[in-house]
This record gives structure tokens, sequence and C-alpha cells, in this order.
């Protein structure tokens, strides 16, 4: 049996701002994609050194496909935390894409889940084959 290929993981840090706070005094669960998506948009510059803009200029673009996320305890007002991401697979239609939220003062996980990504060519809104050269860039 064949080893499953392992990927690199980055950290991002953020805070929670008073936007981000719901009726229930925590933070909002359509906000966390918005943290995640914030994390792999500074990862995707800083890290694997080919930006959104990148795919932007080529007139591709990385949409959701799916998304599973396992909300554990939240998030409060002022709240530092810290949004983990990897590629847990990546192949010529797409990638996974996994994440962690952990608070910073208690060490606890607030959610984790994943994102599933498919490559479409933006002037038609069709999926495109992720090229060799990206797989590699992204397989650190």
């Amino acid at each position: 049996m064949e080893a499953m290929p392992s990927y690199s993981s980055f950290t991002s840090e953020f805070k929670v701002r008073p936007d981000d706070i719901d009726m229930f005094n925590h933070v909002h669960n359509s906000t966390y994609f918005d943290y995640v998506l914030a994390a792999r948009y500074e990862q995707m510059e800083t890290c694997y050194k080919m930006p959104m803009e990148d795919f932007l200029k080529m007139g591709l673009g990385w949409v959701v496909r799916s998304a599973f996320v396992d909300y554990k305890r939240p998030l409060g007002l002022g709240d530092t935390f810290t949004v983990e991401t990897g590629i847990e697979t990546i192949n010529s239609k797409g990638c996974r894409v996994k994440f962690e939220i952990r608070i910073s003062k208690t060490g606890k996980v607030a959610c984790e889940g994943w994102f599933d990504y498919v490559m479409i060519n933006i002037a038609n809104g069709k999926s495109v084959k992720v090229s060799e050269e990206m797989i590699l860039k992204y397989s650190i």
C-alpha cells in the first residue's frame, strides 16, 4: 500500500473584532469560514509563494465545492486565535484543505474541519485541471 504524501501546515494569528460578534455575544458560525479564507489568502502569498493574484492573472480562481466544520467552543470579542491550515490532498481536480482554529489564551480548539476547493476558469465558471506546476508549488 502506497503511503499518503504529507504536506506542510501553516499558522496565522487573528483577533476577534466587534463586527464578528452575533446576537449570542460570540463569533457567528459563518465568520469562522472567513477566518480560514483569510488565513489561506495570507499563506498562499507568504508560505507557498503563489498568491491568489497569480491565479487571477491567469484567469483562474479557487472556489469552495464543499466544507465541513466541527464547532467545539466559541470565540468571544477580543479573543486572539490561530488558524492552522494545510493541504490534506491535492490533484488535478482540486484540493482539500484541513484547518484548526485554536484560542490563544487557552490553547483549546474552537473548531476544526476542511474545505474542498476546485479550480475554475473565471471567464466561464467551469472547472479546469490543476497543473503539475501548481501541484508541486503547493506540495511543500
